[in-house]
This record gives C-alpha cells, sequence and structure tokens, in this order.
C-alpha cells in the first residue's frame, strides 16, 4: 500500500496543548483560535478536540468561519468569537447562530444592535494598526454603546479586545496602557465589560502582564512556538501535523543533466531521483527548492530543483527507496522528523505562515 499524501493531524496532541497552554495561562480563561481553517489543520475538527479539551471559547476571522462551526455541529454552549467583517456585513447571522461578533466602529455596533445581537466585544485599536477603533474614535464609539445599552434590552458590551504587535516587550506594555485608557474611557460612560482580551500565543506565554481575562491562543495549541528561539519543546509542546507523501516515481538522473523548471539544480553525479505529488498549487513554495530535505525511512534527503505545480524532486541517491514509500516533509521533531521551521527559514517566513498555507486540495486526518 502506497503512503499517505496529506496531513495527518494529530488529536491528542490538541488535547494536551490545549491543557498546557490554559495551565500556563491560568488564571485567564483561552479563546482556542481555530481561524484560517484551524491554521491550515482543520477548522472543524480542531474545533471539536479543543472543545473536548476543555474549550468554551472559539475564535474566528469571521462570520463565514463561525458559521460553518455551528453548521458542523458546535453547539451553542461553546461561545464563538468572530472579529474581521465585511462593511456589508448585517450580523443577524450572529444572532441566528448564536455568535458573539466583535465590532470596530459606530457602524458595526448599531448594525448588530439593529440585528438584536444579545453581545458583542468592541475592538479598539492599541498599535496594531489593524481593525480596531483606533483613539480619535472612541469618545463617540463609548457614547454610541452607552446609548445603546442604557434601557438594558439591546446589545450588551460583553468584552473590550485589542491585539499585540508582539515588537518588543515596551511596546506591548504601551499597547497594554493603551487598552487600559480605553477601559477608563468606557467606565467614564458607565461600561464595564465581564472580560478584557489583548494577548494571542506570543502574550501570553512571555508577558502575563497582557493575558488579562482571555487569553487568544492560536498558534501555541497547534503545538508551534511564536518564539525564534524557542522550540515547541522547550514550552512543552507537541506539533500536532505532520505532512507526507507518496513516492510517485523514482528516475536515473546522470552527472550534468538539469532538474525542473530553469535547471535551478544539476546532478553533480549519477544519481536517483524521487517524485511526489505535492507542489506549489497545494501551498509548498516553488523556493522550497534546493533549500529543505525530506526524510525517507530514518534518512533525509534534499528536495531539487524548483517545486512545480504539482510536485517535487528529491535527491536519494542510491538509497533502498521505491514508488510507494513515505516521506515526510515535517512532522514533530521529537519522532525524528523534519521541523517545520525549516521550511519557514528556508524562504524566510515564519512557521504560522508555511502551515496555513497547506491548501484545502491537500487531503487531511485526523487520528
Amino acid at each position: 500500500m502506497s503512503a499517505f499524501t496529506g496531513v495527518t493531524v494529530d488529536r491528542e496532541a490538541l488535547i494536551a496543548n490545549y491543557a498546557t497552554v490554559a495551565e500556563q495561562v491560568a488564571p485567564s480563561g483561552v479563546v482556542a483560535v481555530v481561524k484560517a481553517d484551524g491554521y491550515g489543520h482543520g477548522a472543524v475538527e480542531v474545533a471539536r478536540a479543543l472543545v473536548d479539551a476543555g474549550a468554551d471559547w472559539l475564535g474566528v476571522a469571521d462570520l463565514d468561519e463561525a458559521v460553518a462551526l455551528r453548521q458542523a455541529g458546535i453547539d451553542e454552549g461553546v461561545r464563538i468569537l468572530a472579529w474581521l467583517h465585511s462593511p456589508d456585513e448585517d450580523f443577524r447571522r450572529a444572532a441566528q447562530y448564536g455568535i458573539t461578533p466583535a465590532v470596530s466602529s459606530v457602524e458595526q455596533l448599531s448594525t448588530a444592535a439593529d440585528a438584536d445581537v444579545p453581545a458583542v466585544h468592541l475592538v479598539v485599536d492599541t498599535g496594531l494598526s489593524r481593525n480596531g477603533a483606533v483613539e480619535s474614535e472612541w469618545p463617540e464609539l463609548f457614547a454610541t454603546a452607552a446609548a445603546l445599552t442604557r434601557g438594558g434590552d439591546r446589545t450588551r458590551i460583553e468584552g473590550v479586545m485589542s491585539h499585540l504587535s508582539n515588537a518588543s516587550r515596551s511596546d506591548d506594555l504601551d499597547q497594554d496602557a493603551a487598552l487600559q485608557r480605553a477601559l477608563d474611557g468606557l467606565a467614564a460612560v458607565g461600561i464595564r465589560p465581564d472580560v478584557v482580551h489583548l494577548a494571542a500565543s506570543a502574550g501570553s506565554l512571555a508577558l502575563p502582564e497582557t493575558r488579562r481575562d482571555l487569553a487568544r491562543v492560536g498558534l501555541a495549541l497547534y503545538g508551534l512556538s511564536p518564539f525564534p528561539d524557542r522550540t515547541s519543546a522547550d514550552l512543552g509542546l507537541r506539533p500536532a501535523m505532520r505532512v507526507t507523501a507518496a513516492v510517485l516515481r523514482t528516475i536515473a538522473v546522470p552527472a550534468g543533466d538539469g532538474v525542473s523548471y530553469g535547471y535551478t539544480w544539476r546532478a553533480e553525479q549519477d544519481t536517483r531521483l524521487a517524485v511526489i505529488g505535492l507542489g506549489y498549487a497545494d501551498g509548498f513554495d516553488r523556493a522550497y527548492g534546493n533549500h529543505v530535505s525530506v526524510r525517507i525511512g530514518d534518512r533525509r534527503f534534499p528536495v531539487v530543483g524548483r517545486v512545480a505545480m504539482n510536485a517535487m524532486h528529491v535527491d536519494i541517491g542510491d538509497a533502498d527507496v521505491a514508488v510507494g514509500d513515505e516521506v515526510v516533509l515535517w512532522g514533530d521533531p521529537a519522532n525524528g522528523d523534519p521541523a517545520v521551521e525549516e521550511w519557514a527559514d528556508a524562504i524566510g517566513t515564519i512557521n504560522y505562515e508555511v502551515v496555513a498555507r497547506v491548501g484545502r486540495s491537500v487531503e487531511r486526518r485526523t487520528t
């Protein structure tokens, strides 16, 4: 039988990572972030595993992601927070499916109230300059929030959130101070939210001062480190994603012959290549060629030549490799697999991007 080509997600690793993170950030709670298809791991199965691990909050980017979770059976006993909305979103879906929107403007807040959304979180920008009301907009936003909630029977301001830049400790603490100014402004109009949240994985693990009531944790739950100088193992986490492929064919290549488009690699001596069926159409950057290695059996072999749309080449020399054999692109280094960080470093990016870019064309299974 040929090896599996696709992504295998270790459910028990997800559950163990949740327990580790929850213990480290306590007494703060955890918003388990499953946006971007669960960072490429498969949002629905990841969400189910994290709920089984004890998560009572899930975080997603938008209402499409949130509704998909509800329709997949994540019931309203689990809170779902969605914080990025299109200009024409009317929020009726949020009310219908029991989703909590985080709103960034007077317009979004008013629209959510008109849709009878029971509770929202306000998003304030404290320095990331992404979504969130900037400080000059706070007085109008806070006054609108106070007016909407004054009668007690309309949308409630349940929470307030912002997002750290992770630029430096001092920058992050400045952002925390800005968040406190926002909370003081809300208190001045009579609003004291139940929950406040600011930190994601990096801040939650490294800067306890920024945890507030909830830690919005994504990357760490997938067993990956948000720090360039600390590994998953250093943090007590287990990478949950393992990417494998089957050898489709082997090819004898004489010394001097070029391989793949542009001949960015030529065989220095007679060798053999293994071809696997994953390429840039599946989210594997064409620049990986000549810069990463894979594991076959108990040995490492380099990926050579440019990655093509649906395939890449591995120089296997005279190794005993046959059609159907398993090729491990990345997984848990504790098991001898290449680390996803090796692939990130090869093209000058971060582990977040590498796992999130694995296309939905790639089959996923959870074990």
